[in-house]
């Protein structure tokens, strides 16, 4: 079983290390353009294993996607990071020729593999890497859900002064500004979020979540990298597994909740194939409303720039 991370930044580089950790795969190949970053990154972490009694085998190269051949997954954190002041949407074109680029040459040494986008804009970048693969949507993924879930968590538990380990939410819509809160789906162990804070209340959290990854930039001078690895080794857990876990992510809609021919987030089923169902939620006017605006805006993003 080989798993390929393009991009050796913060967030490939992290990514491989926990994935590493887990064990759950014969080999992982970290791809970089720069040259000796992924070599360098890789040794660092295959040093490691040892101590951590993992058997994965990690390999680093310079632009050889040849030695991606035949992975089952591909993960693509490649592209230029967002820096303070920057939105998500300023990243459009420089991206998405990456994406192109990167895209085309994986599937062709993995015809067969899942490919999950993290690069930003990520619903746009993985409606790119769609289009460029030309395979069933199916098997290209976007990362965006499940870190946002797990922000909106956080802010909630430092709220609440609880665990987030107990808090189960959703998130629909795009990854960022527009991102739909579905409160009446929010839960404590099971019991409604309404119990504890009013939807006004909840509000204020959700802008606080919308601008969590801003925040981490303002703070660090570039794009977070620990919590989004965290959110792809879930996945691909998920995937290696066939553990049909449900998990919100950015996926290619054709028809469910009214709206076709984009990458939007929502939850969908996870296993061998990929997104093996996408689940469609019964939503009120209000959230039906902010799912059209987050749909609206980023198909406006991919009208003006793809």
């Amino acid at each position: 079983m080989k798993i390929t991370i393009i991009g050796a930044g913060n967030v490939g580089a992290y990514c491989a290390s926990l994935l590493a950790q887990k064990d759950i795969v014969k080999k992982i190949v970290l791809l970089d353009v720069r040259e000796k970053i992924s070599e360098g990154k890789s040794l660092d972490i295959y040093q490691m294993l040892s101590i951590i009694k993992s058997n994965t085998e990690i390999i680093g190269t310079t632009n050889d996607y040849s030695k991606s051949k035949n992975s089952e997954i591909i993960i693509i954190t490649c592209g230029v990071p967002r820096k303070p002041g920057m939105k998500r949407d300023d990243l459009v074109k420089i991206n998405a020729e990456i994406i192109r680029n990167v895209t085309k040459k994986s599937i062709f040494f993995s015809p067969k593999a899942k490919l999950i986008i993290v690069s930003n804009p990520l619903d746009v970048m993985s409606y790119v890497s769609y289009l460029t693969a030309k395979i069933d949507s199916y098997r290209v993924i976007g990362m965006a859900g499940i870190l946002d879930s797990a922000r909106y968590r956080f802010f909630l538990s430092r709220k609440l002064n609880i665990s987030p380990i107990d808090i189960q939410s959703l998130l629909l819509g795009g990854h960022g500004d527009t991102m739909v809160p579905l409160y009446r789906y929010t839960s404590i162990s099971g019991i409604p979020i309404k119990e504890f804070l009013s939807e006004e209340e909840n509000d204020i959290i959700i802008e606080k979540t919308k601008k969590g990854g801003e925040e981490i930039i303002n703070l660090l001078g570039t794009s977070a990298w620990m919590a989004p690895s965290a959110s792809i080794v879930e996945m691909v857990e998920a995937i290696l597994k066939d553990s049909k876990r449900i998990f919100l992510c950015s996926a290619f809609l054709k028809g469910q909740y009214g709206l076709k021919g984009i990458y939007l987030g929502v939850p969908v089923i996870l296993g061998k194939n990929g997104i093996e169902k996408i689940i469609e939620l019964k939503l009120n006017q209000k959230e039906n409303n902010l799912l059209k605006k987050s749909f609206h805006h980023v198909k406006s993003m991919i009208d003006k720039f793809i």
